[in-house]
Parts: C-alpha cells; sequence; structure tokens
C-alpha cells in the first residue's frame, strides 16, 4: 500500500536533530494526567490488549488531520480507512481481532466457515451465515457479495482502490464492469457464480494461495445494486455492518450511528461497545495534537503519530498514553533505470553505500518516531522477514554512516571515477520526506554525487513519479517513497513494487522498473504454492534478489508514537492495520 495509506503531517523538520535529540532526553520521563488522559503505560497496548472491557454505550472520538481518500469500499487505499470500514462494511472472511501479529490471520465473517478449496486451488466455495441484512433489514445475498466485487472492474468511475481481485479473477481482461454489464441482473462475471442467495463460488483461472486475504480486503464488500449511486456512494455508504452513516461533511466531520437492523448473533468479529462513532477533521496537526492531549479526542484516525511538537509534550507528561509500535511501513528511495546512470547496478551500489544511514534515521524521526534503520526491503508484518540479520550492503554495521571507499569503488565500476549528477524527487506535502532528501543530498556530496532537490505536488504523485516517462524526462535518477502490505505476505506488499508485469504508465509504482524474469518466476511460484514454510523461504530469496539488484536504498523500518486516551478500554496494535483494532474498542464507563 502507498505511503498515502497514512497521512505523512509530520512539521517541517529542518532541525531534525534537535527534535530527536529531545526526544532522547524526554524519552526517560513519566506522565501524568487528569481523567480523560490518565496514563496507563508506555506501550502498554504495543501488541496486547490494555483495559479489557465489555460496558457498551458512550461516544469514541476519533481525530485526524486527513480525510479517507474515498469511504467507499471499492475505491479505498488508505490504511486507516479499510480499519475503519469494518463499522460498517462486511466481507466473506476478515482478520481477527486479536493483538500483534495473531490479528493478521483470518476468521468467517459473513461467510459460515473459511471456505471449501479444490484440489488444484481454483475454486473457492462459501457458504453464507444466517441473520445477516443490510441496514433496511433486508438479507445480505451472494449475489450482494458478487456485485460489490464486479465494481473493481469499473475502473473509469471507480478508480483509487487495489484491483487485485480483478486481476486474479480476470487476468485478460475480458470483463467490463456492472455499470457496462449487459446481461439484466448486472452479474456477467463468469468467474464467480451464485446458484442461490446463500452460495458464492469462485473460479480461479490460475491458483493463487493468497486468495483468500485479497477476499478480506474492503473492495470485497458487498454492495446492492440499487443502492449502487457509483462515484457518490463513498458519501453515504449503504450499511453491511453494526453501524451506518448519520452524517458526512468532507473535509470536516463524520458520524456513525448504530445499525439497528445488525445482528450481534451474526457477526463473530465486531463487538460494537460505543453507541456513537465520531470524527473531527483538522487543518492544522499541532492543534490535534492539542486536542488529543488534553483529552477532547481519543485516538488519531490516521494512526500516523504525533507531530515532532506533540510528541515532545506527550514523552514530557504523558508519556503513559504512548505506544510505541512498528508500523508495517518500509521508507526508502529507489532508483529508476530509465533515468541514467542509474541504469548501471554500480551507479546504484555507490549510493547505497555512500548514504549516510543514521543520518537519515535522524532525518525520518530518530529511532523513537522514526524507526529502526532499514538493512532491505521486506518489513516485519510480512512472513519471511529477517530483519536486520540480512543485511548485504552492511547498512546497520559499526559505521552507519557509510562505507565512502566501497562507495568509491562502485563509481570506478560504473564508469563514474568522479561521480555525477542527478535529481531527487520527493513530495512537496511531507516534511518528513524533504528532510530526509536533504541528509540524503548532504551524504551524496562525499562521494561526488551532485544530487539536486525537485519537491513535487504530493497530490499529483501518480501522474508525476507514477509516470515513467515524466520521470526519465525529468531525470529523477532517486525518488523517496514508502509503502506497507495490502496484505500480509509478500506478494501483498511486493508484486507491485517488484513485479515487471505492474510496470504502468500512469499510477505505477515499480519506480524503479524491475524487469527481472527470476523475480516475476518467484512470485508466480508463490502464488502457486500452498505450503506455508515454503512460501517463507520463496518470500526471503525475492527479498535477496531485490536487494542484490541494488534496486533500493532502505531508510528506516518505520515506528511511530501514537496516542490513546485514557477513556478506552479493548486497546492494542494489530499487524493487519498497523494501528489500533478500531472494531475493538470501547470505552469505560463515565463516572
Amino acid at each position: 500500500m502507498t505511503s498515502q495509506r497514512t497521512s505523512g503531517r509530520r512539521k517541517q523538520a529542518l532541525a531534525a536533530a534537535a527534535v530527536v535529540a529531545g526526544l532522547l532526553t524526554t524519552a526517560a520521563c513519566g506522565g501524568g494526567g487528569g481523567d480523560k488522559t490518565s496514563a496507563a503505560g508506555y506501550d502498554a497496548a504495543n501488541n496486547k490488549v490494555l483495559n479489557a472491557g465489555s460496558t457498551k454505550g458512550g461516544t469514541l472520538k476519533f481525530a485526524a488531520a486527513q480525510d479517507g481518500d474515498s469511504w467507499d469500499t471499492t475505491r479505498s487505499y488508505y490504511g486507516f480507512a479499510w480499519n475503519f470500514m469494518r463499522y460498517y462494511s462486511r466481507q466473506l472472511v476478515t482478520y481477527k481481532t486479536e493483538p500483534g501479529k495473531a490479528g493478521a490471520a483470518l476468521q468467517p465473517d459473513l461467510a459460515t466457515d473459511m471456505g471449501k478449496v479444490s484440489a488444484d486451488g481454483k475454486t473457492y466455495t462459501f457458504g453464507l451465515r444466517d441473520g445477516i441484512t443490510w441496514e433496511d433489514g433486508k438479507p445480505i445475498t451472494s449475489k450482494d457479495v458478487k456485485y460489490g466485487i464486479e465494481r473493481q472492474w469499473a475502473q473509469d468511475v471507480l478508480s483509487g482502490g487495489p484491483v487485485y481481485l480483478k486481476d486474479i479473477l480476470d487476468p485478460d481482461g475480458e470483463y467490463h464492469g456492472p455499470y457496462q454489464d449487459e446481461s439484466a441482473d448486472k452479474l456477467g462475471l463468469k468467474a464467480i457464480e451464485t446458484p442461490d442467495d446463500k452460495t458464492i463460488v469462485f473460479r480461479l483461472p490460475q491458483a493463487n494461495s493468497d486468495f483468500p486475504q485479497m477476499l478480506a480486503m474492503p473492495s470485497a464488500s458487498p454492495v446492492r445494486r440499487d443502492k449502487d449511486t457509483r462515484s457518490k456512494y463513498g458519501l453515504n455508504p449503504f450499511s453491511s455492518g453494526p453501524y451506518r452513516f448519520d452524517s458526512y461533511d468532507p473535509g470536516k466531520g463524520l458520524e456513525l450511528v448504530r445499525n439497528t437492523q445488525w445482528k450481534e448473533a451474526s457477526d463473530p468479529v465486531r463487538k460494537a461497545y460505543p453507541d456513537t462513532i465520531s470524527v473531527k477533521f483538522f487543518s492544522n496537526a499541532n492543534d490535534l495534537d492539542q486536542r488529543l492531549i488534553a483529552g477532547d479526542y481519543d485516538l488519531d484516525l490516521n494512526q500516523s503519530g504525533l507531530s515532532p511538537q506533540g510528541r515532545q509534550t506527550a514523552l514530557k507528561q504523558h508519556k503513559g498514553n504512548l505506544d510505541n509500535p512498528i508500523s508495517g511501513y518500509v521508507r526508502y528511495a529507489a532508483f529508476p533505470k530509465n533515468v541514467k546512470p542509474f541504469d548501471n547496478e554500480h551507479c546504484r551500489k555507490a549510493v547505497i553505500y555512500g548514504a549516510d544511514h543514521l543520518s537519515l534515521q535522524t532525518a525520518r524521526g530518530g529511532p523513537v518516531a522514526g524507526g529502526d534503520i532499514g538493512t532491505n526491503m521486506l518489513p516485519a508484518s510480512v512472513p519471511g522477514t529477517e530483519g536486520q540479520t540480512y543485511d548485504p550492503f552492511g547498512i546497520a554495521g559499526a559505521d552507519k554512516s557509510g562505507n565512502i571507499a566501497k562507495a568509491k569503488e562502485e563509481l570506478v565500476a560504473c564508469g563514474k571515477p568522479n561521480g555525477f549528477g542527478t535529481t531527487i524527487a520527493v513530495r512537496n506535502n511531507r516534511p518528513v520526506e524533504v528532510a530526509t532528501a536533504q541528509s540524503l543530498q548532504a551524504s551524496l556530496k562525499r562521494i561526488g554525487i551532485d544530487a539536486q532537490i525537485d519537491q513535487y505536488d504530493g497530490s499529483q504523485t501518480s501522474g508525476i513519479v507514477g509516470s515513467p516517462t515524466n520521470v526519465e524526462k525529468n531525470g529523477y535518477g532517486i525518488i523517496i517513497d514508502g509503502w506497507a502490505a495490502d496484505f500480509p505476505s509478500v506478494q501483498g506488499f511486493g508484486r507491485p513494487l517488484w513485479d515487471s508485469k505492474y510496470i504502468l504508465q500512469s499510477g505505477n509504482v515499480n519506480y524503479a522498473l524491475i524487469e527481472d524474469k527470476s523475480i516475476d518466476d518467484l512470485f508466480d511460484a508463490y502464488a502457486k504454492e500452498p505450503d506455508e514454510a515454503a512460501k517463507v523461504r520463496i518470500a526471503k530469496e525475492i527479498n535477496h534478489k531485490v536487494m542484490e539488484g541494488a534496486y533500493y536504498l532502505p531508510f528506516t523500518h518505520e515506528k511511530y508514537l501514537n496516542w490513546r486516551s485514557g477513556r478506552l478500554t479493548n486497546v492494542y496494535m494489530t499487524d493487519a492495520y498497523n494501528g489500533y483494532d478500531f472494531v475493538s474498542l470501547g470505552l469505560k464507563p463515565s463516572k
């Protein structure tokens, strides 16, 4: 998932070193707080349940610096939105409501079980459970599930969300979506069958062992055809979950109220503790953080961590309200091969060796708010991860400031002994990324690489760095970005980044333009492999191939400081959404 899935609302980090120094001095401080922000202990909800409780009632109050990209389940690609959508949308299967890695395991939701799978792995059959209804009380049918999935094909109207199911079920693009469907019921996709209202059958042209993970994404939610308002659906989605939209003012506020037609007995996942769920959108991150710390709101919807100013205040005065999880994001620089001299792997290796990795970590917020120095490209949330034990370039070695001698050897090998010039492309609305670019620029000067920085419009990413033609035209030899898994597997993380079949002329995220048949073949082998241990081995091999090609300079495996109010019950981090598990949250009884 693109780093746009979590809003980067950190402030300009020109004094990043001073900020981190402040963090290091305040990290040992304790925290007090009043009733609303009473401390429960630093990191107390990081992969374990804090304040278990079953009280129902009250209003759960989210604050956010960024609205969702869309509240239409088909169109969203923001992680916090996927987490929040579970309040009003259900899928055949979903993630377990458990802390940490256990939360990344699947369980049935609308379906009665995890489905019956054919011996060749190409056919999945699910039965729907009893008592599942829409917000008007009508039953949710297999045809509603099929129609909701078919909407992924309507990319001319509903672009923006993931299209894994579209690619897996219709690799040749033969179906054109429900809005162009000539069949009377608009259910013409042949790969999905609905023999009756409680049975749905998927017939995959090729087996894919991650198919159940794709069914757990919000884009596999049911949508009822008579309630589909197409491009306007995200303004008032029709609920299949325990809450429904009561009001939504884009960029200002959102409120959910109970869906009185939802039956707890039909839902093994959601307890629906609060009566009301509200979201307030702020234009100023510091104001948002102040209101969180004051106890006016319970948590940050965006799950992107406090800004530098908020971090320092919270660490000094309310440390017990903070958790410091690994976010699931890898932050990195990519080297497009269509921009010379990065078509030469030795020039790419020169940058990796020449970078000051400690300075890059500091620019991103240091070890507390920035994360661990990255030595490879597979995050901790993905099976097959090796952490810093796999460090082919010695990035986290004794001298984390870079290997100048080795960098100069690589410059000689790539035919540029005196260095070269290039341009770093960085989003102008991500101050922490600008600070990262400045750090990289300074360290590359040491080896004779003159890197200019071009800050582009971050809201136009897909047409700027997502266009290989534009990247080449502008000479963007280094692109700064970040990524987290769409679902917790090497396919859910790396296929859009590393598989040549995913190179696009617009909206491309394979910035390095990797066209390595051995990597493509490994992804194909992974998709067909049912054995989990074998899949882990393949994931490691893919990660090694990517690093050996020197296509990326990893900066950090990101961590952040996340706020939780003292009013919350059932608080814990889940690997499924790289943040707090929203649907488990409740509120302590009011005094």
